[in-house]
């Protein structure tokens, strides 16, 4: 049936052109997210069982460096003292305390260990530190195309700019879910709707999801 002459079928027509459109080139940049996380996904949800490589690690170097008592005293202390003094760039920091074991009949308490982590998706930097030394280890490391972007996929070293890219990513197939739905729900009413793949796929996501009111 043509839309000729008719002004609300006009408008459909027109919306429903509009929407192809859209998917399409929604789509081309879509489907570059779906090549880069698809494939990094797959190497390391599989790298146990199918004993796929998670690519290499190079150290470039490793030294001792003295710290002043004023930087021992906090994290947050130590993390500004690798950044003015040594010009080091940390991202993430973890604090693991000691935990204390028995030897000869004695409990030893080992000190706490402070992990500065920072650099980007090809060179990583980690600076080690035990509670109360003197002195702490920085290393630094390079990474293998494939294990650079094995972080990439954990969002490890890629910045402002790649968490920028990333959010265009997941928006987009937001948008390509939702423009896909409405193509496919054109020309149907909603009981055909509520009983089809999409109805099933909104249970299976509820019961996975452990929905209270179905459990």
């Amino acid at each position: 049936m043509h839309a000729t002459g008719n002004p609300d079928l006009l408008r459909r027509a027109r919306r429903h052109r509009l929407i192809r459109k859209l998917h399409l080139w929604i789509g081309a940049w879509g489907a570059i997210a779906a090549i880069l996380f698809g494939f990094t996904g797959f190497v390391q949800n599989h790298r146990a069982l199918l004993k796929l490589p998670q690519g290499d690690s190079t150290e470039l170097s490793s030294v001792e460096l003295p710290v002043p008592e004023s930087a021992r005293t906090t994290p947050k202390a130590m993390r500004a003292w690798l950044r003015d003094a040594q010009h080091v760039a940390i991202d993430n920091q973890r604090l693991q305390p000691g935990k204390p074991f028995e030897f000869n009949g004695q409990q030893v308490h080992p000190p706490a260990r402070w992990t500065f982590t920072g650099g980007n998706a090809r060179i990583a930097t980690q600076a080690e530190y035990s509670e109360g030394n003197a002195s702490l280890t920085l290393r630094t490391t390079r990474q293998s195309p494939l294990a650079m972007m094995l972080r990439l996929h954990k969002g490890v070293g890629g910045g402002v700019g790649w968490i920028l890219l990333t959010d265009s990513f997941a928006l987009s197939m937001v948008a390509l879910g939702i423009s896909g739905l409405l193509m496919w729900a054109r020309g149907r009413k909603l009981r055909q709707i509520v009983f089809s793949a999409v109805g099933a796929a909104i249970a299976t996501v509820l019961v996975v999801g452990g929905w209270p009111l179905l459990g």
